[in-house]
C-alpha cells in the first residue's frame, strides 16, 4: 500500500521496512500493520488532536507530571509550544502505560517506542498468526466468559497496585489471542492517586468488562468487584494476589443529620467564644 506520510520519516530512519496494510482507524489514532525486519509490528499513528473524537481530555490529563514549569504555564496559556508539547505528553502517556504494565505483568502489547507521534508496538495475533480480534466481535460460551472476566479483572488490579487505571475499557479495547484478552489502547490512562476521577473511571471501567461478558455469563451481572476493589485500594492492602469475591455490601447507616447539625453548631459556638476572647486581649 502507499506509505501514508506520518509513516515515511520511519522508513527513511530504517525503524520500518514496509507498510503492510491499515488495520483500523479510531477515534484517537490509525493503526498499521508494518515490517521491521523479520517481524510484523502495529505503528498507531496518532491523530492531531483537532482530529480526535476523543472528549474530556483534560479529566484525563489531570495528575499527569510535566517537566518544568515552563512547559506547564505554556500548556496552561494554549500557545504553540503548549499545545506540541501537551500532544507529546498524550503520546508519551501511553508508551510509559505499556512499559510500566508489561513490568505488572498486565497483559498489553509489547512496546517499541514512540517517535514522532508514531507508537510501534508488538502485533496481537491469535493461534492461526491472524491479526487478533477485537473483543466485541468475538463469541464466548459462558466457561470462556467466566475464565476472560477473571483474567480482565486481574489484570485491572494489577494496573491499579502499578498505580494506573485505564479510564476508558470497554470490548472495544480489548484483543483476543488464544490465551484470552489483551488490554489496548491506553493513552487517556490516569494515575489512580493523583487524579480525582480515578474511581468513578476504575468503576466505569470494570462494569464495562461486567456488561459485556454478562451477556455469555449472566451470573456476572449481579457482581460488585467495583466498589470492592477501590474499597480493598483505599485501605492500602490491594495487591496484585488479592482474593476477590466480587461481593460488596454497601453502608446501611444512614447519616444522622441531628448530630452533624449539633457539632456544627458547636464549632461555630467555640469559634465565636475564641474571637471573643482574642478582642478582650487587644483591648487590654
Amino acid at each position: 500500500m502507499k506509505t501514508p506520510k506520518r509513516l515515511q520519516p520511519l522508513i527513511e530512519d530504517g525503524l520500518i521496512d514496509e507498510v503492510i496494510s491499515q488495520l483500523m482507524s479510531g477515534k484517537e489514532a490509525t493503526v498499521f500493520m508494518v515490517r521491521c525486519g523479520s517481524e510484523i509490528r502495529c505503528a498507531k499513528v496518532y491523530k492531531d488532536a483537532g482530529k480526535r473524537s476523543f472528549k474530556q481530555a483534560v479529566q484525563y490529563r489531570e495528575g499527569r507530571k510535566v517537566r518544568n514549569s515552563r512547559q506547564a504555564r505554556a500548556m496552561a496559556k494554549g500557545s504553540k509550544y503548549g499545545r506540541e508539547e501537551q500532544e507529546s505528553l498524550w503520546h508519551n502517556a501511553e508508551v510509559d502505560a505499556l512499559y510500566k504494565l508489561a513490568q505488572a505483568n498486565v497483559r498489553v502489547p509489547k512496546p517499541y517506542g514512540c517517535i514522532d507521534g508514531v507508537l510501534l508496538m508488538e502485533l496481537i495475533t491469535d493461534a492461526d498468526g491472524d491479526v487478533a480480534p477485537r473483543l466485541n466481535d468475538v463469541k464466548l460460551t459462558q466457561e470462556e466468559a467466566l475464565a476472560h472476566h477473571s483474567q480482565v479483572i486481574r489484570d485491572v488490579v494489577r494496573m491499579l497496585c502499578a498505580g494506573l487505571v485505564h479510564g476508558d475499557l470497554s470490548e472495544f479495547n480489548v484483543l483476543v489471542d488464544q490465551d484470552g484478552p489483551v488490554i489496548i489502547d491506553l493513552p487517556q490512562a490516569v494515575d489512580a492517586v493523583a487524579n480525582n476521577h480515578a474511581e468513578w473511571m476504575l468503576e466505569r471501567d470494570i462494569n464495562n468488562m461486567r456488561d459485556y461478558y454478562g451477556q455469555f455469563a449472566p451470573e456476572l451481572l449481579t457482581t460488585q468487584y467495583a466498589k470492592e476493589i477501590w474499597e480493598i485500594y483505599e485501605s492500602g492492602k490491594l495487591t496484585p494476589d488479592t482474593e476477590l469475591t466480587g461481593h460488596f455490601d454497601e453502608p446501611t447507616e444512614s447519616a444522622d443529620v441531628d448530630a452533624v447539625m449539633l457539632e456544627i453548631q458547636e464549632a461555630f459556638k467555640e469559634e465565636q467564644e475564641r474571637l471573643a476572647r482574642m478582642g478582650s486581649v487587644e483591648e487590654e
